[in-house]
């Protein structure tokens, strides 16, 4: 319990105020590098940065009050951040702390999951969507999280399948309308709209394509568009949209998928 002691913060044990601060500072530093670490929100740290740097300064300059209230309210932040959000952090966490990145670019996933029979599922799906011309876009996480985007749509949760897949996109029904995104070996969320690419495109290309190429432009994610028109399958990564023979495709979407592992090796 802090108490004070003339111009000095001390514990009822009258440990020095420095053991005090660097107690304080230590303990909202490793907490801050968590929250970084597992959220990697920038407003989230920023924030908590700012209400430590004002624990430090109200210490240099003697300022009581300003202390207690910083301090507290460092706390306070920790605990509302982790209660209101402790169904997002949950996972994220044990994927830290287990040493698992999220998403398909480190080779550490294949510990989680088994990759090759959800890439054969998705082939299904896509080849199955082609067939019928079934208009549909479908986003794979790499490294860079999706959390953001997949606001604008409906969280599912749900595992992959290409049944549950293929009835998603059937027109008419409510989610058929925006991509899926789907995260490890789970439909994170269905419905989710990107902002559409502005650079000019040679031939013609609907929203699905440009949505799909704006964005693999801004994160590293790997897309699998659909035509409603032709049924021809592309895949838009880094900012372009590849055709794919859809004879061909679980091969090639493989290579686009483990691109980043080829090249470490």
């Amino acid at each position: 319990m802090f108490i004070w002691e003339g111009n000095h913060l001390a514990f009822n044990n009258s440990a020095s105020i420095w053991i005090d601060l660097v107690l304080a500072l230590v303990i909202m530093a490793i907490t801050g590098v968590a929250i970084f670490r597992i959220i990697k929100r920038k407003l989230v740290w920023l924030t908590y940065g700012a209400t430590c740097l004002l624990v430090l300064l109200s210490w240099m300059f003697s300022l009581k009050l300003m202390f207690g209230i910083s301090l507290a309210t460092a706390v306070i932040l920790l605990v509302l951040y982790f209660t209101v959000n402790v169904a997002e952090i949950r996972p994220l966490m044990s994927n830290t702390l287990g040493g698992n990145q999220i998403g398909f670019g480190k080779k550490n996933t294949e510990k989680i999951f088994d990759r090759h029979a959800l890439f054969l599922k998705i082939d299904i799906a896509v080849k199955q969507l082609s067939k019928t011309r079934t208009g549909a876009i479908i986003t794979f996480e790499r490294n860079v999280e999706l959390t953001d985007f997949v606001k604008s749509g409906t969280l599912l949760n749900a595992p992959v399948t290409p049944e549950l897949l293929v009835t998603i996109f059937y027109p008419g029904t409510r989610l058929h309308d925006g991509a899926v995104v789907i995260r490890k070996d789970q439909i994170l969320a269905a419905s989710v709209y990107y902002t559409p690419t502005t650079k000019p495109l040679a031939g013609k290309f609907g929203s699905r394509h440009r949505a799909a190429i704006g964005i693999s432009e801004i994160t590293d994610s790997v897309t699998v568009v659909v035509s409603e028109e032709t049924g021809r399958v592309s895949l838009a990564v880094a900012g372009e949209l590849v055709p794919v023979n859809i004879d061909n495709f679980l091969r090639t979407f493989e290579d686009y998928m483990f691109a980043e592992e080829k090249q470490e090796d």
